[in-house]
């Protein structure tokens, strides 16, 4: 198994992902924005564009489902006349959206975290908040690898590693990346960078072991294929070990 980090530290969000060679789990292909009407004439361009709504607080990014009634239609009617008028709603904290993104993302809807995400950074750029959310942009990543979009993913954890250099998670959830990709060096690279960065991070030295299987196994591989008998023997050995 190859491990990857979530919210790092602060909330203990682990992704267990397996090697290359495994099944990848695959959503639908990310759909790109309408096209260009070529027909538009310069008076539509002159038109102000609809600002993109962005919501409060917190607790409007999610689209929860109404509560059942439970059959008390007349009830429900009675009760909802006497709801106020304004919204009393409890914003939710930063913890609690992540972890309910972090629930999207379990739950496979990727593009609905990915969009709630979206608004997120919308919402925290309209409220004037300070400094970047590391928790929300580890789920971004997340919710790229998992939906088939590694290339953004690695460029999310690329920026991740630049903005943030001492925090070696980015470069263990890029090395998972490479993995995917089939580019080893690549994630021995990121493994020992994030082992620079904090020699005691656990789940990086397991990772750069498994990597270094991998190798191997690459190695025992074409030292077969050129006529090596034994080395068909441990590279049957080596791809068991590294069975999920």
């Amino acid at each position: 198994m190859f491990r990857t980090s979530g919210l790092i530290a602060l909330a203990a969000l682990a992704l267990v992902v397996q090697t290359a060679g495994s099944a990848w789990a695959q959503s639908a292909p990310y759909q790109a924005g309408p096209s260009l009407d070529l027909d538009a004439t310069v008076e539509d361009a002159q038109q102000e564009v609809p600002r993109r709504v962005v919501p409060a607080t917190g607790a409007e990014l999610f689209t929860d489902p109404p509560a059942e009634d439970g059959g008390w239609k007349a009830l429900a009617n009675v009760l909802d006349k006497l709801t106020p008028s304004v919204d009393t709603r409890i914003p939710l904290t930063p913890s609690q959206i992540t972890d309910r993104i972090e629930s999207m993302i379990n739950q496979g809807r990727y593009q609905e975290a990915l969009e709630v995400i979206e608004l997120r950074k919308l919402q925290r750029e309209e409220q004037n908040l300070m400094g970047t959310d590391v928790q929300l942009l580890f789920l971004e990543g997340r919710a790229l690898s998992e939906s088939g979009q590694g290339a953004r993913a690695i460029d999310v954890y690329r920026d991740m590693t630049r903005d943030f250099p001492e925090l070696p998670e980015p470069w263990n959830n890029l090395s998972a990346e490479y993995v995917r990709q089939n580019r080893l060096d690549m994630a021995e690279q990121a493994l020992q960078t994030a082992l620079t960065i904090n020699p005691n991070y656990a789940t990086a030295q397991l990772n750069l072991g498994i990597v270094k299987l991998m190798q191997a196994n690459d190695a025992f591989r074409q030292a077969a294929q050129l006529g090596i008998s034994e080395a068909s023997t441990l590279s049957q050995q080596t791809a068991q070990i590294l069975q999920p």
